[in-house]
């Protein structure tokens, strides 16, 4: 039987954190701070909303990993049992188009910026690294989501899906293609939601086409999350 959305919120709030928990996690981040972008406070904020779903039955997919570091510490707390799926093109990220936003251009367009990462590309050699120090079944899908993700067929239950691609067309069709695969009561993490208009857009877009009733949540430090109720 379906839970509806205040069942499932009620249940996920009933999970507490006291201060050990948190410097654990801080921990954590420490240890895949060269494979990750995002800074402690944030990276424990994804930790806090991932341990959730250990009430979850499903797989965990990450698309846009760079090097791997937030599913790598997703991974080392959630642990063994389920598979990890981690899809990147590890050629950096498509050309930012209009509907992205003028930010998300001029962005891309700095390549001297301090936060340009060459593009956000990196070698899938930094992904493995960090996901063999956790020693869970994984496997890195390298190619651009319009042709990787419409064909991925070796997950049909997925208890947690992290978004991590910036830009419209690359949100929507993981949206499209994976949202489908997101068990009732599972979440889905949309980090650019509040940084490019082309994720908020695809997401706004994505929920009305399939009039979808699930809620958009935002964590205490500002990640945002659906909790998926449809």
């Amino acid at each position: 039987m379906k839970k509806n959305v205040t069942e499932i919120i009620r249940s996920y709030r009933r999970i507490k954190y006291d201060q050990k928990r948190l410097e654990q996690m801080a921990a954590i981040h420490r240890k895949n701070a060269a494979f990750t972008m995002i800074s402690e406070e944030l990276y424990v904020d994804n930790l806090l909303l991932a341990e959730k779903i250990k009430l979850v039955d499903g797989d965990i997919v990450e698309c846009g990993v760079w090097r791997g570091g937030m599913i790598a510490g997703i991974a080392e707390l959630i642990g063994k049992g389920r598979n990890y799926f981690l899809f990147d093109s590890f050629e950096g990220l498509p050309e930012a188009k209009e509907i992205d936003g003028k930010s998300a251009i001029a962005w891309q367009q700095n390549k001297e910026g301090e936060n340009y990462h060459d593009n956000c590309k990196a070698e899938m050699d930094f992904a493995i690294t960090a996901m063999e120090k956790t020693g869970v079944d994984y496997e890195c899908i390298k190619g651009w989501f319009d042709e990787t993700v419409p064909v991925f067929n070796k997950s049909n239950e997925i208890a947690l899906l992290r978004l991590d691609g910036d830009w419209y067309d690359s949100t929507m069709v993981c949206l499209k293609y994976l949202y489908p695969k997101v068990v009732n009561g599972g979440m889905i993490i949309l980090d650019d939601y509040y940084t490019w208009d082309g994720c908020s857009r695809a997401v706004h877009d994505y929920l009305s086409q399939i009039q979808s009733a699930s809620r958009i949540f935002t964590s205490e430090k500002i990640v945002c999350y659906i909790i998926k109720s449809d």
